[in-house]
C-alpha cells in the first residue's frame, strides 16, 4: 500500500484497509516474525529462554504486561523494543489529538469530522516511533496528567459550557489511544491514581470529572516495578494488580560469559581507545565478577538490586583510566592491567545500595573489598594451586615458594603511571615469576605474560602469601610477616 498517496478516507477504504487494534496488530506482527525466526528483542541478552518467551505469550494472549524485577534488568529497553512489533504505519484522522481511527472515532473532534465530510475526511499516517509513551511515575503524578481535566481556558476561549466535552483537556493515555503506553516504576503512584487506572485496564474507557460518556482506548499497556516495591503490601493497591493479565520476572545475567557481552554492546568506547588500548578477556572476566561479588555481599542490599550499569560504567572508566596511564608515560600502545581496577571505584560507588554495616565501612572500603573478592574468585581459574599451596609438595609449589620468598627480604612498589617497558622491568625483579609463569602458560605474547605476572603478585595477597599496601600512586608488595608486625597490611 502506497500511503503517500492515500490522503483521504475514500482512498482509505478504496485501498481495502482494514483497521485493527494495537493488541492484534503486535499479535499479528509477532506471529510473522516467529514464522520467520526473527529475534524480536535485538540487543537484550540471556533472556531467550526465559523473559522473552513470557513476553510473547502474553503478546499473543493480548495481555498487559508488568515486568518485574530490580533496577538494570534491561525493563525499559523491552518495552521500547515493543514498538518494531506494531506496523510502520497507521491512519488517523488528520488533526486528531487522540489518534482516531477513521473506522470507528473516538472523540468529538474525530466524529464530527467524519459525520460532516465522510470519505473526503482527510487521514494522515503515524509512525510506530510515535506510538510509544512513556511516563515515570512519581509521587507528583496527578489524574489530570494521565488522564485529563477540564480547561478553563479552552472553555473561556471558545465560549462554551463545561459540559461540552470539548472544554476537555485529555492527558496522556488517551493521547496514547491506539499506542503503547508504559508506566515506570508502578508502585510509585499515589494510590487515588492507581484506582484511576481500574476502569481503562478492565472496560478500555476513561471517566473525566461529571461527564457522562465512554471513551473506549485501544491502548497496550505495559509497566515495570521492583519486586519488594510490587509486593509490599500498600505500594500498589490489589484489584490494580489483578487487572494486570501478566507479571513476568526479570532477572540478571546468570553467566559472566553473558555479562560481558551485554557490557560490551553497551560500553561507549571511542575509536581511539579500541586502537590504542588492549583490554584481555581476564580483565574483562574479573569486571564482570565484581557485579556478581556485590550481589552476594553482605554489605550491599540485595533487595535494590546492582544493575547491569555498574559494568558498563566500570568498563568505560576501566578504559579511561589506561588511556591516561598511556598518555602520562607517552606510550603508543598499552594494555589493561589488573590495578587499573582500582581505578573503577568511582563507577562503583554511585551504583550499590548498601545496608547498615555497609555504611559503616564506607563506600570506598566496600568497592575496594568488592575488586579483591572478584580477584580472589577469579584467580583460582589460572592459579588453582593457590588454595592449597602449602600442602603442595611438587615442582609447582617451589616454585611458587621461591617466587614468596623473595619478598622476605625485598620489596616491589607498582608505580600506577608506570610506561609499559618500566612496568615490565619492575615485575622482572621479582626472581622466578616470570618463568613459572612461562611455565604455566608457554603460548602468551609479552603483554599478556606480564599481565599474568602482575595477576599472580595481587592473587598471592589475596590468599595471605604476600602483603598488599595500596598507596596513592601506587601499590607495594612485600612480606606478610613483616607487614603484620609493621601494621601496613590491608
Amino acid at each position: 500500500m502506497n500511503i503517500q498517496h492515500i490522503r483521504s478516507f475514500g482512498e482509505l477504504k478504496a485501498e481495502g484497509y482494514k483497521s485493527k487494534s494495537i493488541k492484534d496488530e503486535l499479535r499479528d506482527n509477532l506471529i510473522q516474525k516467529i514464522k520467520r525466526n526473527e529475534n524480536v528483542f535485538k540487543g537484550i541478552y540471556g533472556y531467550e529462554d526465559t523473559v522473552i518467551p513470557n513476553i510473547e505469550r502474553a503478546i499473543l494472549s493480548r495481555h498487559s504486561i508488568n515486568l518485574l524485577g530490580l533496577r538494570g534488568q534491561a525493563k525499559t529497553r523491552i518495552a521500547r523494543l515493543m514498538t518494531q512489533l506494531m506496523d510502520e504505519f497507521i491512519p488517523i484522522v488528520a488533526g486528531s489529538e487522540v489518534n482516531d481511527d477513521p473506522f470507528a472515532p473516538v472523540s468529538y473532534f474525530g466524529q464530527n469530522l467524519v459525520q460532516e465530510k465522510g470519505d473526503d475526511t482527510p487521514i494522515s499516517w503515524v509512525h510506530r516511533d510515535e506510538r510509544y509513551v512513556e511516563k515515570l511515575a512519581t509521587p507528583d503524578v496527578s489524574i489530570a496528567d494521565l488522564i485529563g481535566d477540564v480547561d478553563p481556558i479552552k472553555a473561556a476561549n471558545m465560549k462554551l459550557d463545561y459540559s461540552d466535552p470539548r472544554v476537555i483537556h485529555f492527558g496522556l493515555i488517551p493521547r496514547a489511544n491506539r499506542s503503547l503506553f508504559v508506566i515506570n516504576e508502578l508502585p510509585d503512584l499515589q494510590a487515588r491514581i492507581q484506582v484511576a487506572l481500574f476502569n481503562i485496564l478492565q472496560e478500555g474507557d476513561i471517566q473525566i470529572r461529571g461527564f457522562q460518556f465512554r471513551f473506549p482506548l485501544d491502548i497496550q499497556f505495559m509497566f515495570t516495578a521492583n519486586p519488594e516495591d510490587y509486593t509490599n503490601r500498600g505500594s500498589i493497591i490489589t484489584p490494580l494488580k489483578d487487572r494486570i493479565q501478566s507479571q513476568i520476572m526479570t532477572h540478571y545475567p546468570k553467566t559472566i560469559e553473558l555479562a560481558k557481552t551485554i557490557t560490551q554492546s553497551e560500553a561507549k568506547i571511542s575509536d581511539f581507545q579500541k586502537e590504542a588500548i588492549t583490554i584481555p578477556e581476564i580483565v574483562k572476566d574479573l569486571l564482570e565478577q565484581i557485579s556478581f561479588e556485590a550481589r552476594e555481599s553482605e554489605f550491599v542490599d540485595e533487595k535494590s538490586g546492582v544493575s547491569a550499569r555498574l559494568s558498563i560504567s566500570a568498563y568505560e572508566t576501566l578504559m579511561s583510566a589506561a588511556e591516561r596511564r598511556m598518555l602520562k608515560s607517552g606510550d603508543s600502545k598499552t594494555t589493561v592491567r589488573i590495578s587499573d581496577l582500582m581505578a573503577v571505584i568511582p563507577a562503583i560507588i554511585g551504583k550499590i545500595e548498601m545496608v547498615y554495616e555497609g555504611e559503616q565501612e564506607g563506600a570506598v572500603n566496600v568497592s575496594y573489598a568488592l575488586i579483591r573478592s572478584a580477584i580472589r574468585t577469579q584467580s583460582l581459574t589460572f592459579f588453582p594451586e593457590l588454595k592449597d599451596l602449602k600442602k603442595l609438595k611438587n615442582n609447582s609449589s617451589e616454585t611458587y615458594n621461591s617466587v614468596i620468598n623473595w619478598f622476605s627480604s625485598n620489596e616491589l612498589n607498582l608505580l600506577n603511571d608506570l610506561s609499559e617497558e618500566k612496568f615490565y622491568q619492575e615485575l622482572d625483579q621479582v626472581e622466578n615469576l616470570k618463568s613459572l609463569i612461562n611455565e604455566k602458560f608457554n603460548t602468551l605474547p609479552e603483554d599478556g605474560m606480564y599481565l599474568m605476572m602482575e595477576y599472580l603478585l595481587h592473587a598471592l595477597s589475596e590468599y595471605s602469601y604476600l602483603s598488599k599496601t595500596q598507596l596513592e600512586k601506587s601499590f607495594q608488595f612485600g612480606d606478610l610477616l613483616s607487614s603484620m608486625f609493621s601494621g601496613d597490611i590491608d
